[in-house]
């Protein structure tokens, strides 16, 4: 059983990320979801990611590090696209990480000052034709990790959809989000 603290998108904590978080936990895994936006959710990217910079990123991965704080070191990082920059960002610098699962998103790892610990093993999912993920560099972000790290691997799922794993969403994708889920499910099954 891994412990996983699971960030949502910029859409907010959305009954799509909620529903995500339950599918593990119903393969035996402890998942915590902090809400960020402290109950805001929106409708498009443009409002979450405007709302993100009105409260400053540095807001948000504090309160990121506050949620881990009081939970302990020994955490599986997850993300869903904007919240892959907490899951990144704590995966990479804090002590006792136990893996990161980055979906339809990846920094490229200098962005957080530090390599990718060796220890700290690393899946990183999402469609090959999303217009954020393969369009603005994400994919080559995650081909250089995958490339740099020992325990890393890289899932390109067809499609141009993001947000394709929130069940809430238009773009859900049901094919891609269970695989997504199995792979997922298998790695936290591997985690010791």
């Amino acid at each position: 059983m891994a412990e996983v603290l699971l960030f949502h998108h910029a859409l907010g904590l959305t009954y799509g990320v909620q529903d995500l978080a339950q599918r593990l936990r119903d393969a035996g895994h402890v998942v915590h979801v902090p809400d960020l936006f402290e109950g805001h959710t929106f409708g498009t990217l443009d409002d979450g990611v405007a709302y993100a910079q009105e409260l400053g990123f540095d807001t948000l991965l504090e309160r990121a590090r506050g949620t881990a704080d009081a939970l302990g070191p020994a955490l599986v990082y997850a993300g869903v696209s904007l919240g892959v920059v907490a899951a990144q960002a704590l995966a990479q610098n804090r002590a006792g990480a136990k893996g990161a699962v980055l979906l339809e998103a990846c920094v490229p790892v200098s962005e957080f000052g530090a390599a990718w610990p060796d220890a700290v093993p690393v899946q990183v999912h999402g469609m090959d034709a999303d217009p954020f993920f393969a369009g603005e560099g994400d994919v080559d972000a995650a081909r250089e990790l995958v490339d740099a790290t020992p325990d890393a691997e890289l899932f390109l799922y067809p499609g141009d959809q993001h947000l394709f794993t929130d069940s809430s969403r238009p773009t859900y994708d049901a094919q891609a989000a269970t695989l997504v889920v199995e792979r997922t499910i298998r790695f936290l099954d591997g985690i010791r």
